[in-house]
């Protein structure tokens, strides 16, 4: 396969998987093992990373004009309004901003790989089942992502940190974290989506930094490479975003565990099945 469809690959699995609660992290580790990058293992522990931002600007330019709080269309009370949504999505990152920067290392030295893949898999698989077949999946009275309190974004910042761990999935860890906490679908997702905002932008930040210090040389292929998944991943999550949005209003999550426990046994079998 050549280079560019690879990228081109890379791109529509990882516009996929960032939002749907299936690991885009995971994923790509399982796709680079079946059909790897010709790049560095240092490059792409940071283009898996930063690829990720083409994602990120699909939610800024879907939710633009609610996360502007400084629209001149809004009202001095959804200003403030607005003000505290950011002040709620900063709490909720601290927890995992503080962990991740301090075990990025020792994550991607130990639990790169297919066992911890897919046994985070399967075991947030189950959970989605157990949660979408439980009370905790029924409509609350919240209904926007600006009602939710420092409380609850707080604990979906405490699940956030378990994505940490690859095959676990930040969008994944985060909307259990909001059923959990009392959330709709609908909401937990949304502000799923916000925090992933921060949380990206200062991962892909940390990346850039440490792949900067390694002294590791770029090709002008890798750098090719590395733009053209960043755009295809940035368009293929502007579908995602709006699919999600309106799936999660009519549908529970309990097909995505039962995705994720399939692929993880698949992996697990494919692995130590021989």
């Amino acid at each position: 396969m050549s280079n560019l469809l690879l990228a081109v690959l890379y791109g529509i699995v990882e516009g996929i998987t960032e939002w749907l609660p299936v690991s885009s992290t995971g994923h790509l580790i399982v796709l680079n093992s079946l059909l790897p990058l010709p790049v560095s293992r240092e490059f792409f522990a940071f283009f898996e990373v930063f690829v990720q931002l083409g994602a990120i600007l699909a939610v800024l330019a879907t939710y633009f004009a609610r996360l502007n709080p400084l629209s001149k269309q809004k009202t001095d009370a959804e200003k403030k309004r607005t003000y505290r949504l950011w002040g709620y999505i900063l709490l909720s990152v601290l927890p995992s901003a503080v962990i991740g920067a301090v075990l990025d290392d020792a994550l991607e030295t130990y639990c790169h790989n297919a066992l911890t893949v897919s046994l985070m898999l399967i075991g947030y698989g189950v959970a989605f089942i157990v949660i979408s077949c439980s009370k905790r999946e029924r409509t609350p009275q919240i209904v926007d992502a600006s009602a939710v309190s420092a409380r609850q974004a707080l604990f979906m910042g405490l699940w956030q940190v378990a994505s940490l761990v690859p095959g676990t999935s930040r969008s994944g860890a985060t909307i259990l974290g909001g059923l959990l906490a009392g959330l709709p679908r609908q909401t937990a997702t949304e502000f799923s989506f916000f925090m992933a905002i921060p949380t990206m932008l200062g991962a892909c930040l940390l990346k850039a930094m440490g792949f900067a210090r390694s002294g590791v040389s770029v090709s002008t292929d890798e750098i090719l490479l590395l733009w053209l998944t960043f755009a295809v991943s940035f368009a293929v999550s502007l579908l995602t975003v709006c699919f999600l949005t309106e799936l999660v209003k009519r549908h529970t999550f309990a097909p995505f565990g039962v995705y994720r426990i399939v692929l993880g046994t698949l992996i697990l079998l494919n692995t130590y099945g021989r």
